[in-house]
């Protein structure tokens, strides 16, 4: 590891393409700028850390639970672990969607009538 000690304002090169530069020193914390290419993965240690035990811990979970929550989600109440979820109700014909043409006819205003020119 490579220990350097930087003031405010002062910059590091990593490589040719990344800048690391130190834009504040406050107290005990500092604030550092990173300027890399587009394809360079910038992260935080600890934010990684979280993400990774989160992802293991779902990875861990039973299949129930992902049913369980798709029982809550889908119809609003719990499926018991195991147990089918219930089936999508049908829709009838007064709560069906309309059209996209019958819905473009009632979101189109209709034109006032033109008048027709005075004849003399």
């Amino acid at each position: 590891m490579l220990v350097l000690t930087r003031k405010k304002g002062e910059r590091v090169m990593i490589g040719d393409d990344i800048v690391v530069t130190i834009i504040d020193v406050r107290g005990d914390g500092v604030r550092i700028g990173f300027d890399a290419p587009r394809g360079v993965s910038i992260q935080r240690a600890e934010v990684l850390a979280a993400v990774s035990a989160a992802n293991t811990a779902a990875a861990k979970a039973p299949a129930s639970d992902g049913e369980l929550l798709l029982g809550m989600l889908g119809s609003g109440s719990a499926v018991a672990p195991g147990a089918a979820a219930p089936a999508p109700s049908t829709p009838t014909a007064d709560s069906a969607a309309p059209s996209p043409a019958a819905a473009e006819r009632r979101a189109t205003p209709s034109a006032p009538p033109v008048p027709s020119a005075p004849t003399d």
